[in-house]
């Protein structure tokens, strides 16, 4: 079982017309049904992470480039990301090697996990190679599911909610409509 997918396969993802489209619309709160948190250094794959997540199901927002966040008012911002991930039924955490860098991760995290229950959040981690660990290294990424591409037995891979803990999964389509 493949453990995650590696930038190349998301910047494969990423350079798809649908992709940049649903960037763009990622940008709008209005109706979405995931919270996706993300580095900002990780710009270039994120558009692969919503396509897969749009292609399960769900809806997502992202704060890069939402024009209703203001640029130098961070207790508006604060307030605008709060009431995103309030209203997303999931949130889901981009990790890669460049999170543990990022100031708002930890952050929107707390207010993931205390609005959404440990259950409606899950990590989709990724790295430069498929078997690399590093994004790993904050103790609290252990609380939460994983976004994995994987197969149960005698089945065809898809994309699954590991719960590593209990070494159980479920489709990520069955995960979104939960």
């Amino acid at each position: 079982m493949r453990a995650f997918a590696t930038y190349d396969e998301l910047r494969n993802y990423s350079g798809r017309d649908d992709a940049r489209t649903l960037l763009e619309s990622a940008t709008k709160a209005y109706g979405k049904t995931i919270f996706l948190s993300h580095s900002s250094k990780d710009h270039e794959l994120v558009a692969g992470v919503i396509l897969i997540l749009e292609n399960h199901g769900g809806r997502v927002y992202v704060d890069e480039r939402d024009p209703e966040l203001p640029n130098t008012d961070f207790q508006k911002t604060a307030e605008r990301i709060r009431n995103v991930v309030t209203a997303c039924r999931k949130f889901v955490l981009f990790v890669t090697e460049r999170s543990k860098n990022s100031k708002w991760i930890p952050w929107e995290l707390g207010l993931g996990d205390g609005s959404k229950k440990e259950h409606n959040v899950a990590l989709f981690p990724s790295a430069e190679r498929f078997h690399e660990q590093s994004w790993s290294e904050q103790e609290y990424l252990g609380l939460y599911h994983r976004i994995i591409w994987g197969n149960f037995e005698n089945k065809e891979p898809e994309w699954l909610v590991l719960d590593h803990r209990g070494n159980t999964a479920i489709s990520l389509g069955e995960w979104l409509r939960r």
